[in-house]
């Protein structure tokens, strides 16, 4: 028999167990089907969370082996036990599924174990992991499946020799060597966590600068810190094969313009070049639902589809692969389709790097409003210069903001430094409500505080810096 709801989703990631409850919240019925058997999706299982876990665990180990001593604390060398600090990881990832699945209960949604099919604009066939089949009726259906590895020609991943993102979070041993293929940022921040806990790592990277799309001065003085720190970067080159072997992996590397072609050798290779939308199996061919040039699912500014009642969010659709943009996809929707008003502004989603020094940025780098002639200020303060990161042992990096001279609203923001991934909230918050690098300047700010950086940036912005 089928069961009637308003809304089902598929996918229970970031963007669909989020949808799935604001719906709920707004006396929707709803049901999630999820194929994993763990909601939360990548972020929660094999990507986001997990990342982040590790990305602590060996920076304590690195302060530890590398730093303590500038403080005062002695230690003996510390070493890693990987087996206990994947527990840790493992528990973290258990403890948010668990708390999804909760809230799935608090707000009473069905939450539907297996693997969704859209047979109709109306119905969705589940093919249940404990076996057998259930039909969902539904007014609307959410296709929110995410994404998954992009996989790279000439290499093929065995998740042990040659790994994604997903055999990266799960390795036995630390290699001695790592070969990193991509320097965005699923490739910067694991090829931190293994070179941390003592890898050598390479980051091969086809284009001449790392982390694409990035504000061009960032990237520079991040990669800087990068390299100071230890990784070794392999710009403007290609993968075009690799051999797993008794001693490792042997790829061929050569210049993404043309020119020799040369060996290297290493115990892990990760590929992190990139994601693609997930939409097998969904049988989006049979009812009709169209997709881009690029495998994302057409949508209108309200999520729909070119299939009445069929909508698509976060991954699937055009728009910043990042699952916090995918929430508010989630939230948005589910509004739209309980009557309300709901809106994502893409230009406004912050993108961050979580190695240490952080990095985050939103809205315009300044190469896009030089390529659209715009008139714009620039205001910037290192972290050298503030009381607090000095005191942290962590004044690497900058706080860049660009305002719009004729609107004067912040169009901007760039940092480099500890904890940008939290400072870059504010400068969010002000681009939301449009306001000015002067308004920025104007808020009281804590001291000492890293905040003081953002607001001595946007004091330099009309060049009346404190601190400089």
């Amino acid at each position: 028999m089928s069961e009637n709801y308003d809304i089902v989703v598929i996918g229970g990631g970031p963007g669909g167990y989020v949808c799935a409850i604001r719906a709920a919240q707004l006396g929707l019925k709803v049901a999630c089907v999820e194929k994993r058997g763990a909601l939360g999706g990548t972020c929660l299982n094999v990507g986001c969370i997990p990342s982040k876990a590790l990305l602590h665990s060996s920076h304590l180990f690195e302060e530890a082996s590398e730093h303590f001593d500038t403080h005062g604390i002695e230690v003996s060398k510390p070493k890693v036990n990987l087996e206990k600090m994947m527990a840790r990881k493992d528990k973290v990832v258990d403890s948010n599924v668990k708390g999804i699945e909760f809230l799935f209960k608090k707000n009473k949604v069905t939450y539907v174990k297996g693997a969704g099919e859209i047979t109709s604009p109306t119905t969705v066939k589940v093919a249940l992991l404990d076996g057998g089949e259930e039909t969902l009726t539904a007014k609307n259906i959410v296709i929110a499946t995410g994404s998954e590895v992009t996989p790279l020609p000439g290499v093929e991943i065995d998740e042990k020799n040659i790994v994604s993102s997903t055999g990266a979070l799960t390795l036995p041993t630390v290699p001695k060597k790592m070969v990193v293929i991509g320097a965005g940022v699923i490739g910067l921040e694991l090829g931190s966590v293994w070179r941390r806990l003592g890898a050598e790592v390479t980051v091969v990277e086809f284009l001449d600068r790392i982390l694409p799309g990035m504000d061009g001065e960032l990237v520079k003085q991040t990669q800087r810190i990068f390299a100071k720190q230890g990784l070794d970067f392999k710009l403007g080159h290609k993968v075009t094969a690799a051999k797993t072997g008794k001693s490792g992996v042997t790829l061929t590397v050569e210049p993404s313009k043309g020119g020799d072609a040369e060996e290297l050798k290493a115990d892990v290779v990760l590929v992190a070049i990139g994601r693609r939308p997930y939409t097998t199996g969904l049988g989006l061919d049979k009812v009709g639902v169209e997709l881009d040039e690029r495998g994302r699912v057409k949508t209108d500014e309200y999520f729909q589809t070119n299939v009445g009642g069929i909508f698509a969010i976060g991954d699937t659709i055009a728009g910043p692969m990042l699952a916090h943009k995918a929430e508010e996809d989630g939230v948005a929707l589910a509004e739209m389709i309980a009557g309300e008003e709901g809106h994502v502004d893409y230009g406004k989603v912050p993108g961050v790097v979580y190695t240490w020094p952080e990095v985050a940025s939103v809205g315009k780098t300044e190469e896009q409003l030089k390529e659209e002639g715009a008139e714009y200020s620039v205001g910037k303060f290192p972290f050298t210069a503030n009381g607090r990161a000095k005191a942290m042992e962590s004044t690497d990096g900058f706080v860049k903001l660009l305002e719009d001279k004729k609107t004067h609203r912040v169009v901007g923001a760039h940092i480099v430094g500890p904890a940008a991934g939290d400072l870059i909230a504010e400068v969010v918050l002000a681009m939301e409500y449009g306001a000015s690098a002067e308004d920025i300047a104007r808020t009281c700010h804590a001291h000492p505080a890293l905040g003081e950086v953002v607001k001595e940036a946007a004091l330099d912005a009309d060049k009346r810096a404190i601190h400089m």
